[in-house]
């Protein structure tokens, strides 16, 4: 248990659909504690369980005074309105995108105990758990991205230093932010 190494685009976990979490023991409460500790260095808002090689359904988040989990998740309302906000990624990092989002989001999942859990929330927030249940789906925001933005997003991660068809891992004690 402790801060697990990230997976970058071009990695197949990141493409891969996540399976459900059936098994609420010792093993779950450990990719759990991964999770958070991961998610909790500065500047990290966001991270699914695939981002660290896990294909399970699970993530975790750290907004303002807004820290926890969820598993099992699925986006369960979205308001109608939106906006077009920079997005970037931990998997697909130093980059950002205008990326239109829901401006509140209702996420419904469970705990460890297989309790039902409910997080709700406006801009960041609201952006973090669209994003984190998009990851657990095999989306990248890039996939949400208008032709012409996603075409030049492309191009920047061909060129960008971090980049390795077969998705990198990020060097030990790299401080790669998310927005």
């Amino acid at each position: 248990m402790s801060v697990q190494e990230l997976r970058y685009f071009g990695d197949p976990v990141l493409k891969t659909i996540c399976d459900p979490i059936t098994d609420f023991g010792p093993r779950t409460a450990e990719l759990v504690t991964d999770l958070l500790e991961t998610v909790e260095l500065p500047g990290r808002a966001g991270l699914a369980a695939n981002q660290i090689g896990v294909s399970l359904r699970a993530f975790s988040y750290n907004v303002d005074d807004q820290f926890g989990y969820v598993l099992n998740p699925e986006i369960v309302e979205l308001s109608e309105e939106r906006q077009e906000i920079d997005e970037g990624c931990l998997s697909v990092p130093e980059l950002w995108f205008p990326t239109v989002r829901a401006v509140r989001a209702v996420c419904r999942g469970v705990d460890l105990r297989n309790e039902p859990v409910v997080v709700s929330g406006t801009g960041v927030l609201a952006q973090c758990l669209q994003h984190e249940t998009d990851h657990l789906d095999g989306l990248l925001y890039l996939d949400r991205l208008e032709l012409t933005e996603r075409r030049k997003a492309m191009r920047a991660v061909r060129e960008s230093s971090w980049f390795l068809p077969g998705g990198r891992r990020e060097p030990a004690g790299a401080p790669w932010r998310l927005g």
